[in-house]
Order: structure tokens, then C-alpha cells, then sequence
């Protein structure tokens, strides 16, 4: 079905739907209210679409829905499945549900991990796809050892230092410019799968293209063209994961793509130390380097042979018309066919709701920066994936073998050393899964952001110890403990912050931006590095981003609201505070925290900044708010 065909066969349920909000207003909200709160806040009408519609009414609706698109057969699951949406959590005063059907919805709040299967399968796929990732931006860490001075620009010359940024950042100035912004309409024509199939193949296809190049500039080309498969895969794989996973574990599921990348990233390493002393042949000149940067391509092998053994989004899906093979999908991914059910009526729901608020296309890119909500979001969401880059992790990531070379190791050694991050990197984002909901995004940013500083700062210095073995030793332990850092907080918080701040109606144009600007940074540092290494040394270099990162912590403080745990609605109430009002409180805040914490004295708390209401909760149903 088209896109066209779909809009007109939701023009009845969009009536329906306006309708039933104009009708339920008085049991709920004060309408006048409500009116306000609809024309200065889109997201408003997606918070809770089934709020307030009386129960044989819904059943009605249900009915209809059922009838209308091909599930007749299951008519009284998905009566019964749309009570439950309208209220998740209410399901024990339904008399329409029998003992069994409560017990299992019960046994999904107590027992969140006893999931199917298919839905395991489902989170093996996408981490292997997020290793791939890690992969592709770690194996040219040990290459940048070999292939500069085959390719004739391993000098110390401003030219070759440029070069070499130039061919290292190809794929990230691909997902930049390219990559990230073709995610749209990839997902529209050949859906999640589609997508992430395409982009596995582009990324085995590439990896085998780098490493049978002959120079820099054709090195550079295939570097680039791998964008095509890091961009719009990055974007892809953590939505397919949400719209896919239930409600209950979809936060923890989603924050492993973070925790995947760092175990590619630390796969990355080894490759490079496994085919290291590989011998050149007497027609293969640097074989190594060379089965380094191909090693990546092995495990997108595997990604393209299981992805269609997955079951398709069901959000894409329905969002295609097709509602009778997303309840089918529905089925393999939760454990009764009465969760089936409710899920499948609340995104139908949520579909139609979006389908009324949403602005034409033409319109919807200039909503995310004219509407001060969503302006505040996308400040927010820029900051953090900005920092992310100019933390100075991807300078760590791409050449810290290098780093470690110019400290006085051996070739050999540095690898080793760089494999020692990689590995710090992945243990210490797996408790990050725990701690990001914990302590929440803005705690762990303001915390982390100073110790990084100082890990970076003390790694420049340590270049000005005479003895060899001390400066490699703190360069390490800097590198290391800056990384330990790192992995807990600026790691997995921007994609987690920028999935969650943007309204529904936008999010998936948010999550472009979002997702460009931190490729976009990445290019620039991965650029800029060896020419900066070589123009301000190693301690100017490493103190440059020492100081990016107390601009963070600054930036963060004054400008990037929490957003832990918030309903829809505390969302929007949180994001709609004057950026200034946000600023200046963020700044009172400073000495009181100072006199409370260090002096410990008796100050005054402010006033609250937001004052959330308990009494009305609604959270993002499954997949919500992405094209």
C-alpha cells in the first residue's frame, strides 16, 4: 500500500479519532486548557491518544479496527488488547480479561526478561551489528601504522599529516553529508530489515574494497562509500531494536547498541594484533594492514544471512497498511498473543493520532527548530553528541596507536595498549545499561566531564617525563582511566538523550540531525588530529581537548535538561522552560550545591525548576515516533 492509499484509509479513524478527543475532554481536562495546551504542543495529542474514551466505546472502535483491516479473526484479542492499552497497568480491574490473560500480563512486570526466543534472535542481530560498527572504526587504528608509507604520505610533512586525517574520516564525512540523511528514505522503500540488509552488504562489500587498494586516493574512496553502510545503519538497528522490543526491557535493549559498539571497537584491536606479523607475499605488498581493514567485512557476513530469519518491524509494518502480517510479527516477538494485541491497537492508535498533528514534509524539518519545544531538544540533543566527539574518545579510538608509538613503544606494543582501551571501553559499558536510568543522563555527564579533563590533561603531560618507561606508563593509565570515564557517561548518553527528547511527531527527523551532527564532528576530529599532533605536539594536542571537555561541562550544566524516566507529557514541560530561565536557575545552582556538599552548611534549596504532575503518566508505546 502507498503512503497516499494509507493517508486515506486513516481519514475515517483521523475523525474518529478527533472526535472522541472533543467528546472525552470533560471527563478529563479542563477543555480550555486542553485547546491550549493542543495548539502550543503537537506532542500533547500523542501522550495518551486512548485517555478518557469510555470502555464500550473503545470496544467499538476495536471492532471496527479489527474488521476494517483484515483481523477479523482476531476481533476479541484486539477488543480485549485495546482495553489494556489504555490503561497498561490497569489490567486487573478489567472483567473482559480471564485469570489466564491477567496472569501473563502480570508475569511481564514481574518477570520483564522471560521474552520469546525470536525476540533474543532479534537483540543477537543487532548487536552484531553494532560490533560491525565498532569494528569499522577501530581495525584502521593499527593500519594507520603501515599504509601511509606504502601509499607514499607516512611523512611528518603538514601534507601527509592532512592526508592521513583525510582517508581515516572518509566514512564519518560520508555519514555526515550522505549517509545519515538517505536512513528516511531507505527505511520508507525497503524497511528495517531492508535497510540494515543493504548496509551489511555495503559494509562487507567495502571492507574488501579497502583492502585490495593500491593508493591513497583510492583508499579514500572506498573509506567513503563505507559511510553508506556506518550511516544509515547507526540510525536504523537501535529504532528497529525499540520498535521491536516491549515496553519493559526496550530502554535496556536499546542501550545495548552502545555496549556492542565497544566490543567491536575493542574486536578491532584484535584483529589488528592477530594480523600484524603477517608476511607480505612476493605479490601482496602489506598484507597485513591490508587483512586488518578486511577482517571487518566478516562479521556483516553474518548479519546479512540472519537478518531475514527476523521478523520484520511491526510499526513499518502497519505503517504500510499491512496490519495483518505486523500482528503475525507481533506474535513472534512477545510472549501471548493478548501483549500481541495491545501493542498492535495502541501503535495503530498512536499512527493515526500522528497522521493529525503532523505537518507536511516540507514543513516538518523547519518545525524542529521554529517550535521553541523542539528547539530546546535538538540544543540538547547537538550538545551531547558534539561532546561526544570533542571528549576526545574517536582521537583515542582511531590513533592511539600512533599516541602510543610517538610515547616510545613499539609498534607491536602500541597495538597492545590500544587493544587495553578497547577492552576498558566494553566492560565498563556494560554496567552503563544499569547506571544510565539510575542516576540518570545530566549526573552522569556533569560527573564524568571533569575526570575526563583531568585524564586527558595528565596524558599530554606525561609527554615531558624524560624516562621512557614512565611516559608510557602514565600515558596509558591517562588513556585508560579517562576511558573508564568515558564509558559510563558520554558513551551511551547521547543516542539514549536524543532518542528520548524529541517529540513524537519529529523524532525521527531529530534523530537525522542528531545522528549527523555526531558523525559530522566525527570527521573533524578525525581529520584534524594528526595535523594537530603535529602542530601543537602531543601536550597541546591532548590539552586542546582537555579544555573542550570543561566547555562540556558547561554547556551541559547551563543547557541539557534531565530527561530520566519522564512521561511524554513531563517532557514536553521540561523542554518548554525558557532557555534562559534554564540557564540562570542551572547557574544559582552552583553555590548552593558548593556550600550544601563540600562546606557543608545549611543553605536553602531553590524552588523546584519543574513541578511534574503524578496523576497523569503516559510513556512512548513501542517503536513511537519514527518513519
Amino acid at each position: 500500500m502507498t503512503d497516499v492509499k494509507r493517508e486515506s484509509s486513516l481519514e475515517p479513524e483521523k475523525r474518529e479519532f478527533a472526535h472522541t478527543e472533543q467528546g472525552s475532554q470533560s471527563e478529563d481536562y479542563d477543555p480550555k486548557n486542553r485547546l491550549q495546551l493542543a495548539e502550543s504542543n503537537p506532542n500533547a495529542k500523542l501522550a495518551n491518544p486512548l485517555a478518557g474514551i469510555p470502555h464500550a466505546k473503545l470496544e467499538e472502535q476495536a471492532l471496527q479496527f479489527a474488521h476494517s483491516h483484515g483481523l477479523s479473526e482476531h476481533a476479541d484479542l484486539i477488543r480485549k488488547g485495546a482495553l489494556v492499552a489504555q490503561d497498561p497497568l490497569g489490567f486487573d480491574s478489567l472483567s473482559q480479561l480471564t485469570p489466564e490473560e491477567k496472569a501473563e500480563l502480570q508475569r511481564e512486570q514481574t518477570h520483564r526478561w522471560d521474552q520469546p526466543k525470536t525476540l533474543y534472535y532479534l537483540v543477537g542481530l543487532c548487536s552484531m551489528a553494532a560490533a560491525v560498527q565498532g569494528m569499522d572504526e577501530t581495525v584502521i587504528n593499527g593500519a594507520n601504522l603501515f599504509w601511509p608509507k606504502q601509499f607514499g604520505i607516512g611523512s611528518d610533512s603538514g601534507r601527509d599529516q592532512w592526508l592521513l586525517g583525510l582517508v581515516a574520516s572518509a566514512p564519518y564525512l560520508c555519514c555526515a553529508v550522505l549517509g545519515c540523511w538517505l536512513t528516511d528514505p531507505m527505511n520508507r522503500l525497503f524497511g528495517r530489515r531492508g535497510t540494515i540488509f543493504i548496509t551489511a552488504t555495503l559494509s562487507w562489500l567495502t571492507c574488501f574494497w579497502q583492502g585490495v587498494t593500491n593508493s591513497w586516493p583510492h583508499l579514500f574512496a572506498a573509506r567513503f562509500v563505507l559511510g553508506l553502510g556506518v550511516g544509515p545503519k547507526s540510525s536504523t538497528v537501535p529504532v528497529y531494536a525499540a520498535e521491536c522490543a516491549p515496553a519493559p526491557i526496550r530502554g535496556a535493549l536499546v542501550m545495548m547498541w552502545q555496549m556492542w559498539t565497544a566490543f567491536g571497537i575493542m574486536l578491532g584491536f584484535v584483529a589488528d594484533l592477530a594480523f600484524y606479523h603477517v608476511k607480505d607475499t612476493p605479490n601482496i605488498t602489506g598484507l597485513n594492514w591490508r587483512l586488518m581493514l578486511g577482517s571487518a567485512g566478516v562479521p556483516a557476513l553474518f548479519i546479512m544471512a540472519q537478518v531475514y530469519l527476523c521478523p520484520e518491524s511491526p510499526r513499518w509494518l502497519m505503517g504500510k497498511g499491512r496490519y495483518l502480517k505486523a500482528f503475525e510479527s507481533l506474535c513472534r516477538l512477545r510472549k501471548t498473543k493478548i501483549m500481541a494485541a495491545r501493542d498492535q491497537y495502541y501503535i495503530h492508535t498512536l499512527l493515526v493520532a500522528e497522521e493529525q498533528v503532523k505537518p507536511s514534509g516540507k514543513l516538518r524539518i523547519f518545525e524542529l527548530f521554529t517550535v521553541p519545544r523542539n528547539r530546546r531538544a535538538a540544543l540538547g540533543s547537538f550538545i551531547v553528541m558534539f561532546m561526544q566527539q570533542f571528549c576526545g574518545v574517536n582521537v583515542i579510538a582511531y590513533y592511539s596507536s600512533s599516541v602510543f608509538s610517538q610515547a616510545g613503544l613499539g609498534n607491536i606494543q602500541a597495538i597492545l595498549g590500544s587493544w587495553g582501551f578497547g577492552m576498558l571501553n566494553f566492560i565498563f559499558a556494560i554496567p552503563a545499561v544499569y547506571t544510565i536510568d539510575t542516576f540518570g543522563r545530566r549526573f552522569l555527564l556533569l560527573t564524568t566531564f571533569p575526570g575526563m579533563s583531568a585524564c586527558l590533561l595528565i596524558t599530554g603531560m606525561a609527554f615531558f617525563i624524560e624516562n621512557i618507561h614512565a611516559r608510557t606508563g602514565v600515558v596509558a593509565a591517562g588513556m585508560y582511566v579517562f576511558t573508564i570515564f568515558y564509558s559510563p557517561g558520554e558513551g551511551p548518553v547521547p543516542f539514549t538523550y536524543s532518542a528520548e527528547a524529541f517529540p513524537l511527531y519529529v523524532r525521527d527527523l531529530g534523530m537525522s540531525f542528531a545522528t549527523a551532527t555526531c558523525w559530522f564532528f566525527n570527521f573533524i576530529v578525525a581529520i584534524t588530529f594528526p595535523r594537530l599532533l603535529g602542530a601543537f605536539t602531543p601536550q597541546g594536542a591532548f590539552g586542546w581537548y582537555a579544555a573542550w571537555n570543561i566547555v562540556g561541562w558547561c554547556l551541559i550544566l547551563l543547557f541539557v535538561p534531565e530527561t530520566k524516566a519522564l512521561s511524554l507529557e513531563e517532557l514536553d514541560q521540561v523542554f518548554s522552560v525558557p532557555t534562559r530561565t534554564h540557564a540562570a536557575y542551572q547557574l544559582r545552582e552552583v553555590p548552593i550545591w558548593f556550600k550544601r556538599n563540600i562546606l557543608r552548611q545549611n543553605v536553602e534549596r531553590q524552588p523546584k525548576l519543574y513541578e511534574h504532575d503524578e496523576s497523569r503518566r503516559t510513556y512512548a508505546p513501542p517503536g513511537s515516533g519514527h518513519a
